[in-house]
């Protein structure tokens, strides 16, 4: 018969974070059958259909018992097809089946097949996380390996444990990059060379990665806007080893392909200007992270970004300040990381192409400050870096003439940031510069009396004028300077303010 009861190690998943779970099995004579408890969903409660038939399929005997299964704590609700694998773990330990050593070091997850067969869940890196947390050895299916787990005893059938749990396989710790993997990743992207007739652009790209700045292009259909977003990620700094932990555990969760992650390339996500509010910053049930979590320590591409609801838009004020998103649901918050790198496009009008001299704009002035109003102020303070995309030069094109390129750009940005890095090192202070006062940033007095003389004649308020001192900050880390020039400043303001958005 065995034990009356037995207990195993599991999880659940709540949001992006995972919080333990005990599976407690007791058996009785009563009328046959399995019942769960612990605030199952619908999900947990079918999965007595799915052990009992795997463990049937398995070759394992079926005992016309009563099994109650315990999901504690009890006050947390259960979700997930995960729970098959240790249900039927407890399950077949408290029959005297299978060999209890080891079990009480392990934690299980996984979904059963009819058949036996085990199959991955979403969220295998956040439970990995979990379990060396807790000094437990993850036990999930064998497609597992391809998820960005770094070690687990791997089960494709529930078959395998009769052998008991230290005959498993072993999953191999999948390594941090080399530097020639790295770069060889980085070659892979698409490359900037192949954007032509467009240095301006590529130094306001510069500018906004150098110093995590928001980046708005405006220009006409064809100007290559789209093209040079999905270049962003080619002069980023591959992803450190503690941020590529929280991009895979995100994306893990999400059920997206990690593969880029683990190559170290950073996130781009270019959600459809048709997603909803729940798609853009989370939701559903159970709840799940959003366009704005999946591009956290990445880049969040918006194109056509006047065509985005407003409610979308406005929801990203709060990622793009706190750099974290909060839903707030009937059974508690779920905060989502979200520190991303805002880069959007829009054209100027809704046919495109006012200020184009080569195409006449048909848009009344009434349609064009409706298209561009849509963006809404708050949003458009947030952003720092403006820049105009003039149609390329179609000579230049069919002549097939290279720009600046991605390992030129790269190699810019990357010095900025070690200088900065350096100055900051200098300051008792060390706060980013996001996080600095004007006075903070180093402005020479030159500088300070051209900041304020433009500040005056344009009107604006505090958030514009702290964010062109932080743009000049960044052109000055560019440039390798101590203090703010006023030369910075007057660079800053051209990429900050314009007529037309």
């Amino acid at each position: 018969m065995g034990r009356r009861s037995f207990a195993t190690h599991a999880a659940v998943l709540r949001g992006v974070e995972v919080q333990p779970v005990t599976v407690e099995v007791s058996v009785s004579q009563n009328v046959p059958g399995i019942t769960i408890v612990g605030m199952p969903d619908a999900t947990v409660s079918e999965s007595r259909h799915r052990v009992r038939c795997a463990c049937k399929a398995s070759g394992y005997e079926w005992p016309m018992l009563h099994f109650t299964v315990n999901l504690s704590p009890s006050e947390l609700r259960k979700t997930g097809t995960g729970f098959d694998l240790p249900i039927a773990v407890a399950i077949l330990a408290c029959t005297g089946q299978i060999p209890i050593d080891g079990l009480d070091d392990c934690l299980f997850v996984g979904e059963l097949a009819l058949s036996g067969e085990a199959s991955a869940v979403r969220g295998l890196v956040a439970y990995d996380m979990l379990a060396q947390e807790l000094g437990l050895t993850l036990v999930s299916p064998g497609n597992a390996l391809g998820a960005g787990v770094k070690s687990a005893r791997v089960i494709s059938h529930l078959a395998q444990l009769r052998q008991g749990v230290q005959e498993l396989p072993v999953s191999d710790r999948w390594p941090l990059p080399t530097i020639e993997a790295t770069e060889s990743a980085a070659l892979s992207q698409a490359d900037f060379a192949d954007v032509v007739d467009q240095e301006m652009a590529k130094r306001a790209f510069v500018i906004a990665a150098a110093g995590d700045h928001g980046l708005l292009m405006v220009g006409p259909p064809g100007a290559g806007k789209s093209m040079m977003a999905k270049r962003m990620p080619s002069i980023l700094a591959p992803l450190g080893e503690a941020e590529r932990a929280e991009a895979l555990i995100i994306h893990s969760v999400a059920g997206q392909d990690l593969t880029s992650l683990r190559k170290g390339i950073r996130p781009f996500r270019a959600p459809h200007h048709a997603i909803t509010l729940g798609g853009m910053v989370g939701g559903g049930r159970p709840v799940r992270p959003g366009e704005a979590s999946l591009a956290h320590r990445g880049v969040l591409f918006l194109d056509e970004l006047p065509e985005f609801g407003p409610s979308v838009l406005q929801a990203l004020r709060q990622p793009l300040e706190e750099h974290e998103v909060r839903l707030v649901r009937v059974d508690g918050t779920y905060v989502f990381p979200s520190d991303f790198m805002l880069v959007a496009a829009a054209n100027p009008c809704p046919c495109g192409y006012l200020g184009d001299p080569d195409h006449p704009c048909t848009c009344s002035p009434v349609r064009i400050q409706a298209y561009q109003s849509r963006i809404g102020g708050p949003l458009m303070d947030r952003i720092d870096v403006l820049v105009d995309v003039a149609r390329p030069s179609s000579s230049r094109i069919i002549a097939g003439e290279k720009g600046m390129s991605s390992a030129q750009m790269a190699e810019q940005v990357r010095e900025a940031r070690e200088f900065a890095s350096w100055r900051r090192s200098k300051d008792p202070d060390e706060r980013p510069d996001r996080a600095r006062s004007v006075p903070e940033l180093q402005l020479d007095a030159e500088a300070r009396s051209t900041l304020e003389g433009v500040a005056s004649r344009l009107g604006l308020g505090g958030r514009n004028i702290v964010r062109i001192a932080r743009v000049a900050r960044t052109i000055a880390d560019l440039s390798k300077e101590n203090e703010v020039s006023r030369d910075n400043v007057i660079e800053a303001c051209a990429f900050r303010t314009r007529a037309t958005l």
